[in-house]
């Protein structure tokens, strides 16, 4: 058989003559391209676990350790990764074999160059991430080998290529393992997650690993707080709240933000969220709206480039969307979350938010003001991004639904005008209307308090009658208490 191997190959007869009798080639190249083709498929894999395989790949991976060797290197692995996919044969080979402790010490050998292959790196990764999935046996093996220093390691890897396949391992070993996720979110494994988000925000990534990785660590257990302040640019200690120790907030603070925020918009009913998450958002939402400029009015939707504008804008809606879950009454750990909310001063913090905010622009350019009043209005707030407004409205819009308490205390708290106002048209807030018009709904159902008191409001002209009909409400007179009340009409 001439020309078999190449002369800076260095591998074993015993191991090259049987790979290449397999895929019946009579070069190593063509003979890995034929095996990896035929490991695609069920069916392949399955015939290359009857004749046990593995152990073979596995002993040239050994033999591949050199610079000259890397494209062997990539295939080897590759194909180690096909024959790995839902073959638990082979998957238990690969254990049984050594294989986890062989591929580290291969991956070592490749990251320690600052040219490393990427695609040896990423195969490795995948290939883990297949093995990974055969259970707790193999996902002990490997964390075992690479926790914490070669994930380390691989995370100072700024490429998305390589961000995807090590979160898939991590995710998939750290599922179902209470002591594994407790060492991620340790001291050693606090620095790789940080390490992993950065390189997230600066070169994006491809698959939803990543995303499943953050919102179970951050959304559904309590690790959020600890991240987040990681990842912040300079930690201020305050220690009568820890909740609020972030002075100045990084871009990395408000990507993670901007993507549990879409993970929830994406998922709000397939996720339960923990308290400690969403009252740690509630903090952020409040030291956040300290820290942004509302001097000049945004001129960008989410994200707008300042980090602190974005950490505000994505803490209104991850609130949002956790209040929007009022769902049935098998959500009972939603509701609970929404109540925390509530009882901490969401609505009055809400409130004051619209009420120091400059008016909707159609009510800006349609007031006649004196030179008084615009001087009381240049000093109101402004929007500090596109759709900032609407967020507010639906917000508050949501933690109204179903909750009488939450409707009380904003007629309580002399809100009904307030909000009752933001059902308009505003460029710089898109869906405004239809997001008040919710709230209002909100706001009036089955809350005769609230009802009688827009009655009345309607009498005076404050509230605008065709919006109250388009809600299909109608102001009558009571033939008995000769009072004003809200009818349906529908």
């Amino acid at each position: 058989m001439e020309h078999t191997v190449l002369p800076e190959l260095d591998v074993p007869e015993h191991v090259l003559q049987p790979l290449l009798s397999i895929a019946n080639c009579s070069t190593l190249n063509s003979a890995l391209e034929k095996l990896i083709s035929s490991a695609r498929t069920e069916y392949g894999r399955s015939a290359l676990a009857a004749i046990n395989i593995i152990p073979l790949v596995l002993q040239l991976v050994k033999s591949l350790s050199t610079l000259e060797t890397r494209s062997f290197l990539s295939s080897s692995l590759k194909l180690l990764r096909n024959l790995s996919a839902g073959e638990v044969q082979n998957q238990n080979s690969f254990i049984t074999n050594k294989g986890v402790e062989t591929i580290s010490i291969s991956l070592k050998s490749v990251v320690k160059y600052s040219d490393s292959d990427q695609g040896v790196v990423r195969a490795g990764l995948q290939l883990l991430g297949n093995v990974s999935l055969a259970g707790e046996e193999h996902q002990r093996a490997i964390w075992h080998h690479f926790f914490p220093y070669q994930f380390m390691e691989i995370a100072r890897i700024r490429k998305t290529e390589i961000c995807d396949a090590l979160c898939m391992v991590i995710y998939t070993c750290c599922s179902g393992s209470n002591e594994r996720e407790g060492e991620l979110c340790g001291v050693q494994g606090l620095k790789i997650v940080t390490k992993i988000i950065g390189t997230a925000s600066q070169v994006g990534f491809a698959e939803d690993w990543f995303q499943w990785l953050v919102s179970k660590l951050c959304l559904e257990e309590s690790h959020f707080p600890t991240f987040f302040y990681q990842l912040g640019v300079d930690v201020v200690v305050n220690s009568e709240d820890l909740n609020c120790k972030v002075a100045v907030f990084s871009e990395e603070q408000a990507f993670l933000l901007g993507v549990l925020s879409e993970v929830l918009n994406q998922q709000t009913d397939d996720i339960s969220v923990s308290n400690e998450c969403i009252m740690c958002v509630l903090g952020i939402l409040k030291k956040a709206l300290v820290t942004v400029d509302f001097s000049s009015r945004g001129k960008s939707g989410l994200p707008t480039g300042i980090p602190a504008v974005d950490v505000l804008g994505y803490s209104i809606t991850i609130l949002r969307d956790v209040c929007a879950n009022y769902g049935s009454a098998d959500s009972a750990g939603s509701v609970t979350v929404v109540d925390s909310l509530l009882s901490c001063g969401l609505l009055e913090l809400l409130l004051n938010i619209l009420r120091n905010l400059e008016p909707p622009e159609i009510i800006r350019n349609s007031s006649s003001r004196g030179e008084n009043q615009d001087r009381a209005h240049d000093l109101l707030k402004k929007s500090p991004y596109k759709g900032f407004r609407r967020d507010i409205v639906a917000v508050t819009g949501n933690c109204l639904y179903g909750r009488k308490h939450a409707q009380d205390e904003i007629r309580q708290r002399n809100g009904i005008v307030l909000l009752l106002q933001q059902c308009v048209t505003d460029e710089d807030n898109p869906f405004l209307r239809e997001w008040g018009i919710w709230l209002k709904r909100n706001l009036l159902l089955e809350n005769n308090e609230n009802k009688q008191e827009v009655a009345e409001l309607e009498l005076q002209g404050v509230v605008d009658a065709p919006e109250l009909a388009r809600l299909g409400l109608r102001v009558e007179v009571d033939q008995i208490t000769r009072r004003l009340k809200l009818v349906n009409v529908t």
